[in-house]
């Protein structure tokens, strides 16, 4: 570990606060981790296609700034206006009360803020937390857990249901710049119950920050998970979101990632399917401008026979942008009946855009259907041709076309409000363009 970030963990690891043995040991065990191994570089398999010097080549020291001030008006246009849902608020990495809104809660439902959940401590917490992105995992999930303090925390016991979603909104604004934030989030959803979460990252200036960002989601069996990632970041800020989803015996969900802000914008999505009967769908959306990297990592383990998995990635990259897409499924021996398939397409709207894909498929059952595939590539001409023969102006018909391109992802959104202003986005970026 660098100095720098020697000096940050001592000096948290002093403050008065949580005094639990366990948590202590968790957070120990990543700094010494983070100390022998540091960053990844280019070096490293998984990270081979991307640029991390702008990033590691200089520290990020905590955000020592306190809240602070951010106006309902502010906060407004990143609220959804869903019926029920509970909202919570962060900026710059710390629970915001007066900004947040919890609604009424079914019986053997919790959602508040980890700081809050760890202070009064709980058996649920020592159980999960730390228990499946473990340190070992890479750098940077070492240095949040090292650095853990406060994010989401939902725990919905056995049967019990919350139907509208829960929303975390993490703000990150001016005084946040040069620094650090490193959000975590524990979603623990018991054996036959049922949650829906949204996690939105918004950068309310344009400043130079990291993001480290981990959430790690256990669904027991029977369970159904509906977890939804949303990007916002500045454009000149660094995004690292890490999300660990561990599925029980005949559980199903879905997962969501969509990626619009930072310079650098890093997604890692691992998924483990740890019984039989699992049903699951994991989707992404990733637009990049300017000069933008955005790099998607996804890992999917069929460790169980009878399982089931859609993966859609689409990626739309402009000016001179760079996206990464690497999706692996490893399907082990025992793993018979499985049935996966894994899709990434990508369209470049600029000559000087460039994609890396590398779908990835390792089986070791002979019982499986398993298939991959991945397409780079430009509008479509005779689509072009075909909308001017209808009366559509050129540019107009490119705008149409990519926007339909996007709609297959953005249509499964199970929330008509996260939809219509994920629609309106895309829309708008592709109004714009920026010459890097």
């Amino acid at each position: 570990m660098t100095t720098a970030y020697a000096r940050e963990f001592e000096a948290q690891a002093s403050h008065p606060g949580t005094k639990a043995p366990w948590l202590a040991a968790l957070r120990r065990v990543a700094q010494e981790h983070f100390e022998r191994t540091g960053f990844p570089t280019s070096q490293d398999e998984d990270w081979r296609f991307t640029n991390l010097v702008p990033l590691t080549g200089r520290e990020f020291p905590l955000v020592s700034a306190d809240a602070g001030d951010v106006s309902p008006e502010t906060l407004a246009p990143w609220r959804f206006t869903i019926p029920g849902v509970s909202t919570l608020v962060f900026i710059n990495g710390r629970y915001a009360p007066a900004l947040s809104s919890l609604m009424d809660l079914p019986e053997g439902v919790t959602v508040r803020n980890l700081a809050g959940a760890l202070a009064t401590g709980g058996e649920v917490l020592e159980r999960h937390l730390g228990r499946y992105a473990e340190s070992a995992g890479g750098g940077f999930t070492a240095l949040n857990t090292a650095f853990l303090k406060d994010g989401l925390f939902v725990h919905v016991a056995g049967g019990a249901t919350v139907a509208p979603p829960v929303h975390a909104i993490y703000l990150t604004d001016a005084r946040a710049e040069g620094a650090a934030t490193h959000p975590r989030s524990l979603l623990v959803v018991e054996q036959g119950a049922s949650a829906t979460v949204l996690e939105s990252f918004v950068g309310l200036h344009d400043g130079t920050y990291l993001t480290n960002a981990l959430t790690e989601a256990v669904v027991g069996d029977g369970a159904r998970l509906v977890h939804a990632k949303l990007q916002h970041e500045s454009e000149r800020a660094f995004h690292v979101g890490t999300t660990h989803i561990h599925y029980g015996r005949d559980s199903r969900g879905q997962s969501f990632s969509v990626s619009f802000g930072a310079a650098l914008c890093r997604n890692n999505l691992d998924v483990v399917l740890d019984g039989p009967g699992v049903e699951t769908e994991m989707l992404g959306l990733y637009l990049g401008r300017g000069t933008q990297e955005v790099d998607n990592h996804t890992s999917l383990l069929h460790a169980h026979r009878n399982c089931s998995s859609r993966e859609i990635y689409k990626g739309i990259l402009d000016d001179r942008s760079h996206g990464v897409f690497n999706g692996k499924i490893y399907v082990t021996p025992i793993a018979q009946k499985t049935d996966a398939k894994q899709t990434n397409r990508a369209i470049l709207l600029s000559d000087r855009a460039r994609i890396d894909t590398k779908p990835q498929l390792e089986i070791f059952a002979d019982d499986v259907k398993c298939t991959h595939g991945a397409t780079v590539g430009s509008i479509d001409p005779h689509a072009v041709f075909y909308c001017r023969s209808r009366g559509i102006p050129e540019a107009q018909a490119r705008k149409v076309l990519t926007y339909a391109f996007a709609a297959e992802v953005l249509e499964l959104m199970p929330w008509a409000d996260v939809r219509d202003r994920l629609e309106v986005e895309v829309m708008r970026r592709l109004d714009v363009r920026v010459e890097g």
